[in-house]
């Protein structure tokens, strides 16, 4: 009773917002892909994000860290790691941009714990930036046991508590309103789900591939090529463009360069891992409905919608008082921090046999490269200072010092 429930509640959601789109259409002619994409994902009555538990087995994608605690334990230690070599700030903000059922967060404050005599005295927060409220009451209970209280009215922090580690906590919808301080930034699966503006080039110049109803079915919907140039296909296109058809995420671009101007001025660093490539795909745009590819212009807010994040666009966008690394397949920046030494150490505790088959199982997934170990990419921004003496000391050919993208000696 309760699914059919629940699949009625999405039925009309996926109704309303076709309606609602064919209506914005009919009156004002055909939009965006971005705009598809902004109302599909977060329209605040109907969208995807807004309204489904999308996670994990029963929901339309599985993410690393609900593969296997090793993915997050890793990247804990990368964390650990950054602050370290920028040089043991007092203070340490955890900061993870649209965290999913709290997987993530959890493994790496796992890791926190276990390494308290390194951290030692240090003031650690983490900061959560999440839109969806039902996601926000699933990671309130997976990292704090529901010791979470919400706050009231408009004030950027909507929902603060403390850790089951005993750190303090709290949820932003806003980049902008995390405190300033030395943070390192978290986006695993963040970029691929941000709005996308897609371009064709033509006989006359680019153009920008809209969204219209088909003439055909005026119920369904259809892409078309604008006859004249919009405000995105004159601005968003880099001169030095040779793709024929180009996708191009601009908020993307802003988020990336409001987390290098706070790891220019706080210090810090940020991981992006994502699908994506550098600078070489074109068309990307698909949806994804109980772990199966649907077609993006069927049922809006039925689907997740994604595209590969272009991190080629990301470094350029971050500017030039940051530095860049990346991107780096997910299979070596795992292999580079010591995934298989880890996997090693939990096989030799483990005695049973299940269980031992679901680690193997996890790690292959990881890493395969016909699974996600070349699908996913790892990208870093780090302070410009954080290399700067370092490579004045060394050779070009010497491994860069950052955990994850260079091999660690590993006893």
């Amino acid at each position: 009773e309760q699914s059919i429930s629940v699949l009625k509640r999405r039925l009309e959601s996926n109704s309303s917002i076709r309606k609602h789109l064919i209506s914005k259409i009919t009156a004002t002619g055909p939009i965006s892909v971005a705009e598809y994409m902004r109302e599909a994902l977060t329209n605040p009555v109907a969208g995807y994000y807004v309204k489904n538990d999308m996670l994990g087995a029963g929901g339309d994608f599985i993410t690393s860290p609900e593969i296997s605690q090793i993915f997050g334990e890793l990247l804990g230690v990368w964390c650990v790691s950054e602050w370290m070599a920028a040089g043991k700030s007092n203070m340490f903000q955890l900061v993870e941009l649209g965290p999913g059922r709290g997987s993530l967060a959890s493994d790496i404050l796992r890791v926190f714990s276990q390494l308290k005599t390194v951290l030692g005295e240090t003031d650690i927060s983490v900061h959560l930036v999440e839109v969806s409220p039902k996601l926000s009451q699933f990671q309130a209970e997976c990292l704090t046991g529901d010791n979470t209280q919400p706050s009231d009215g408009d004030q950027p922090v909507y929902r603060s508590g403390t850790t089951r580690t005993g750190l303090p906590i709290y949820w932003y919808r806003r980049i902008e309103d995390i405190p300033r301080g030395f943070s390192v930034f978290l986006a695993h699966e963040f970029f691929d789900a941000i709005p996308i503006h897609k371009f064709q080039r033509t006989e006359k110049g680019w153009r920008e591939v809209m969204v219209d109803i088909d003439p055909e079915s005026p119920d369904k919907l259809r892409f078309v090529v604008s006859h004249s140039p919009t405000l995105a296909s004159s601005i968003l296109i880099q001169k030095d463009e040779n793709r024929q058809h180009v996708e191009v995420c601009p908020e993307g671009g802003v988020i990336v360069q409001k987390l290098a101007n706070r790891i220019a001025e706080d210090g810090g660093a940020a991981l992006i891992v994502d699908y994506g490539h550098d600078g070489t795909k074109t068309d990307t745009f698909r949806g994804f409905k109980g772990h199966q590819l649907h077609n993006v212009l069927d049922a809006p807010g039925m689907a997740d919608l994604t595209a590969d994040v272009d991190f080629s666009y990301l470094r350029k966008m971050t500017g030039t008082e940051v530095t860049c690394l990346g991107p780096i397949t997910q299979r070596s920046f795992l292999k580079n921090m010591g995934i298989d030494s880890r996997l090693q150490v939990l096989l030799r505790n483990c005695p049973d046999p299940s269980t031992r088959a679901q680690l193997v199982h996890s790690y292959d997934m990881l890493i395969n490269p016909d699974k996600m170990g070349h699908r996913f990419q790892f990208f870093s921004v780090l302070n410009r200072g954080r290399l700067a003496q370092y490579r004045g000391m060394q050779k070009n050919t010497a491994p860069l010092p950052v955990a994850g993208f260079a091999e660690l000696d590993i006893q």
